[in-house]
């Protein structure tokens, strides 16, 4: 972790190597508050100038504009202050594709991309079935899932001779579904169906059960004091009452309504629930219930199939 003090970032004119010279500074300073991953810096400054990555070793000598610099300046600053590189480039990196993040959306992390690709998984894993699937995907918020999801169900690689997939994502923030929409359309990806609902409740009842739902719900517990590090991402979609634990307790409750006998339930969840989530799945009748770690070796994510 890097830490910074504006004052050290001061000055104009300044080249790209003056600037990585003051970073190496700034990571060497224990005086000061605040800290940022030492890599946001650099891709900040890329970001800014608007330059691929060689652009820092091949033109160290670019000299930044009076503008740049004071972009520069301003998100050295909100980062020291919380907010997190992907709010100031409004994009993050998520499993093959971009997406558009803001305030009102969690920022896609690395972990979440195990879900997919063990949702992903288990459908390469079932039989040919001709005819129109239905994926679920509840707490969309910035679409990273349900993108992700239909992105890959829609490469000819995935499809199974006439069997399609329409996948419906649903979230309570009208804000963050206009993120997602947003993220479906510049990915190309077809067949997802947009709702506002707080978790179920806006899915006609008469509609087609799904042969699978997943969510990355919130399920950090209220009391945690990481959560005052998290100060620019909407605490709503981080953390739930019950030990974090109230969302993913009504969304598998809730889940067999909604699922074909034999569908899938993927849920993630935190590194210490792994335990308490599959008895959960197991109290409302799934059956083959497993959990996946993430890549740093911790529980991430609890399958189970409707039986």
């Amino acid at each position: 972790m890097t830490k910074i003090r504006a004052d050290m970032m001061t000055g104009t004119p300044k080249t790209i190597k003056q600037i990585k010279q003051d970073i190496q500074k700034i990571a060497n300073d224990d005086t000061v508050n605040g800290s940022v991953p030492l890599f946001w810096l650099s891709d900040w400054l890329l970001h800014v100038i608007d330059k691929p990555g060689f652009f820092l070793i091949t033109d160290e000598n670019y000299q930044l504009t009076e503008d740049e610099l004071s972009r520069f300046n301003v998100g050295l600053h909100k980062m020291q202050h919380g907010t997190p590189l992907a709010y100031l480039t409004g994009q993050q990196a998520f499993w093959s594709l971009d997406f558009k993040v803001n305030e009102h959306t969690l920022i896609p992390r690395p972990d979440t991309e195990v879900l997919v690709e063990q949702t992903l998984n288990w459908i390469k894993s079932q039989p040919s079935n001709d005819g129109q699937k239905r994926l679920l995907d509840l707490g969309t918020g910035s679409g990273c899932i349900a993108v992700s999801l239909a992105y890959e169900l829609q490469q000819e690689s995935m499809r199974k001779t006439a069997e399609r997939w329409q996948v419906v994502a649903v979230d309570l923030s009208a804000e963050a579904l206009k993120v997602a929409e947003y993220n479906a359309a510049i990915n190309n990806v077809a067949d997802i169906h947009f709702i506002q609902s707080s978790w179920y409740d806006g899915l006609a009842v008469e509609e087609p059960l799904f042969d699978v739902i997943v969510s990355n719900p919130p399920y950090i517990d209220e009391s945690d004091e990481h959560l005052a590090r998290l100060v620019a991402e909407p605490i709503s979609a981080l953390s739930a009452p019950n030990h974090g634990l109230a969302d993913i307790e009504y969304i598998v409750q809730q889940a067999p309504s909604y699922l074909h006998a034999g569908g899938l339930l993927v849920i993630e969840h935190g590194f210490d629930q792994g335990a308490q989530v599959r008895q959960l799945f197991l109290d409302n009748g799934f059956a083959s219930v497993h959990t996946v770690k993430d890549y740093g070796d911790n529980d991430r994510v609890t399958l189970g199939q409707w039986q």
